[in-house]
Parts: structure tokens; sequence; C-alpha cells
């Protein structure tokens, strides 16, 4: 089944994309919910519209997220952790802590957006991170998790 979604859904896919689901999925929880609309003839050409008028709106978000993205790039943060003798963290580094850090350096980053490719951070030692800033705009940020 064909859904237009409404809102950006992790790992599914982002506002005014054309989507395939399974039937139960989309009448069950994401239509019910408004996350998403059936993808129907006269829908489609609405869409095609709204994004034909929201072009532009789109392509300077787009700007914004790569002159924000040139800021960040190469940006290397400190994130302090209460640790054991041997390196071990006690509990794990996230992203919220992430986000704190980037706010403290002078960006104001949402969480959400952040993706660390490491699962779970229980170690000291130097990690990587990515910002997802645009649907087409992505940075990679290293941070380094030191003992407090």
């Amino acid at each position: 089944m064909e859904v237009i979604l409404k809102t950006d859904v992790a790992k599914l896919g982002h506002k005014d994309d054309i989507i395939t689901v399974k039937p139960g999925y989309a009448r069950n929880y994401l239509i019910p919910n408004g996350i998403a609309i059936v993808a129907t003839e006269s829908a489609r050409k609405v869409l095609a519209e709204n994004l034909k008028q929201r072009a532009h709106k789109l392509e300077k978000l787009k700007q914004d997220a790569v002159e924000l993205a040139a800021k960040i790039d190469g940006l290397n943060l400190t994130i302090g952790a209460k640790a054991s003798s041997t390196g071990k963290i006690f509990g794990s580094v996230n992203t919220i802590q992430i986000s704190e850090a980037l706010k403290a350096a002078g960006f104001d980053i949402d969480r959400k957006i952040i993706l660390i490719k490491d699962e779970s951070i229980k170690e000291l030692g130097k990690y990587t991170a990515t910002i997802k800033l645009h649907r087409e705009v992505k940075v990679d940020i290293t941070f380094d998790v030191v003992a407090e």
C-alpha cells in the first residue's frame, strides 16, 4: 500500500515521501495517528503542487544546512564521563551528552538528529557521530570521551 508521509519518520522516510508499506501498518498505525495519508491520485496531485510551491523554501533550508555543516565540520568535542581505572564508563554516553556538548560549543542541535555509529559507548576513547541536518546533508563529528 502506498502512502504519503506527513511527518519525518525515523528509518521509514521523510515528510512528503511516497513510500510502500504493508496495508496493516498503514491502516492501523500511520493513518490513524496522522503520520501518513493514502497516496490516491488526487493526493499525489496536491503533493506535486505543494512541492512545486515549496521548492524555493526547501532550497533555502538546504543551503542553511550546508552552511551549518561547514561550521560543524572538523569540530572535535570532549565529553566527560565518570569512569573506572580500567577505562570503563559508569553508564554510557548517548546523544543527549553530545547535544549538550554541541550546545556548549555554540550549536543548538536536537539530539534526535544525531546518530552514533557505535550502538553504546561504554569505554573511554575517540568516537564518531553523524548529524543529519537535512535529508541530503550529513556531517560527521568526532568526540573524545574522557574521565572526569
